[in-house]
């Protein structure tokens, strides 16, 4: 089901996708306001640019992308659009290495989020501080066999690191993981989900009634190299 994509589910993705990451907030792309800059301090991604005007005003993706392309760090570019195409042949023209096009920015209506329990054996774990809370299943040696982290800032909530271990999959613990997530953001007074989904996690979203808002096209400078990806 395609839904309307309106540019300030960027803006409510990126501040709790920051606070889900302890991050400092992302701050406004001067002059023109084509996005928002976000200091990662990640391995192979010391800066993120996220633009927020793509598709109503095409010329800002050339700005940003030019910035990348000149930044002397590491900087990555990801463009929130309905329009994949035309996106990547900016980055391209601006000489940006593509590093991912099939991640979907996904929202929800959390309050009707469907419900799922872990199964036995395995048992949940709740932590919440202020506005973040991580969410564990376990199983009875006490691994991790599934973890996630969600963000919740004002009527929004942002899930983040949704992880399954391998050797855990196709147990139902991603279903329960989300489910966790979603009920602990609903009891903090968040209404709606926003989450950029990997290909992987795609299908698993999509069956807890996810929708697809825009294609999510990630990119970096022409100095650094795919080995730095994690």
């Amino acid at each position: 089901m395609a839904i309307t994509f309106e540019p300030e589910l960027v803006q409510r993705w990126t501040r709790g996708w920051t606070l889900a990451r302890s991050l400092p907030e992302a701050e406004p792309v001067e002059p023109a306001g084509d996005g928002l800059r976000s200091e990662c301090r990640q391995p192979g991604r010391d800066v993120a640019l996220f633009a927020l005007r793509a598709d109503e005003a095409p010329e800002s993706v050339e700005r940003l992308a030019a910035a990348v392309a000149a930044a002397r760090r590491t900087t990555w570019l990801h463009v929130a659009t309905r329009r994949p195409d035309a996106v990547e042949a900016v980055m391209d023209a601006a000489g940006l290495e593509l590093l991912f096009r099939s991640e979907w920015l996904m929202t929800t209506d959390l309050t009707a989020h469907p419900r799922h329990a872990p199964a036995a054996p395995y048992e949940r774990e709740v932590r919440t501080e202020g506005p973040v809370t991580v969410v564990s299943l376990y199983d009875p040696s006490g691994t991790v066999a599934a973890r996630g982290t969600i963000a919740v800032s004002g009527t929004a909530a942002v899930p983040d690191r949704i992880e399954t271990n391998p050797a855990h999959r196709r147990r139902g613990l991603g279903r329960a993981l989300m489910s966790a997530l979603a009920e602990t953001a609903v009891s903090q007074g968040a209404r709606t989900g926003l989450l950029v989904a990997s290909e992987e996690g795609q299908l698993l979203y999509s069956s807890l009634g996810w929708h697809r808002a825009a294609d999510v096209l990630i990119a970096q400078g022409p100095a650094v190299t795919a080995a730095t990806v994690e």
